[in-house]
């Protein structure tokens, strides 16, 4: 079975195949899909050729060859969210800014959704937030994701996530987890016995299991904010 992005890929360089005769550029697909690196691209296009969708062809440029499609590309309707070979579309539930009563939270730098990066520790500026979006009493901040481990959970790479300040979490909850004092990264978190679970939500990534006492909660996401 194919994730939402890598069924989008495949039928972006198979619908720019045949109307230019030549697979897209790494670059072309990166626009397509509204990820910020090729690295992204890199993972799916590898994770095609792994399971027999697609073959790369060596020594030559944009040497990609769709070998089989999965049944549900097959069947008529079938229509991924590549919207003009750029964008997606808003989330059916997203509310404009305007007209809501919005507050100013600080953002903390950028959390890794990938490989965890350094602890944030600064402010880098401040943006403005939908109250309606602030759950329940105590501090919040935002944080810019980079990164795509959080992709099938609908978190993009250079999305705003907005955090609740907390040192506990629930299973399945989405978290900033501080890794052994200096390493933050956004994961979902799962407790097993004496052990944490960090799971991402790509499964180019692997979920890292580490000792309670390696691991502290520094927060919960309760919404996202991102620009199209």
């Amino acid at each position: 079975m194919l994730t939402r992005k890598q069924l989008e890929l495949l039928d972006f360089i198979q619908k720019r195949t045949g109307r230019d005769g030549v697979p897209p550029s790494f670059d072309e697909m990166k626009e397509a899909l509204d990820l910020r690196s090729k690295s992204g691209i890199h993972r799916l296009i590898t994770a095609l050729e792994e399971r027999g969708f697609i073959r790369r062809l060596a020594h030559r440029a944009r040497a990609i060859e769709i070998v089989k499609l999965p049944e549900a590309m097959e069947r008529p309707g079938f229509s991924p969210k590549v919207i003009k070979g750029d964008r997606l579309d808003a989330p059916s539930g997203a509310m404009p800014v305007s007209n809501i009563h919005a507050l100013e939270l600080p953002v903390m730098g950028r959390i890794a959704a990938g490989v965890p990066i350094e602890a944030i520790s600064e402010v880098s500026h401040h943006i403005a937030v939908p109250g309606s979006m602030l759950s329940g009493k105590g501090q919040h901040y935002a944080l810019e994701v980079k990164g795509d481990s959080m992709i099938e959970a609908g978190i993009n790479d250079g999305d705003i996530v907005v955090i609740r300040e907390q040192s506990t979490a629930d299973n399945g909850d989405i978290v900033v987890a501080l890794v052994d004092d200096h390493e933050a990264t956004l994961k979902r978190f799962r407790r097993r016995g004496g052990m944490i679970a960090l799971e991402a939500a790509n499964p180019a990534y692997e979920t890292r299991v580490l000792p309670e006492d390696h691991v502290k909660v520094q927060g919960r996401l309760v919404g996202l904010i991102r620009s199209y």
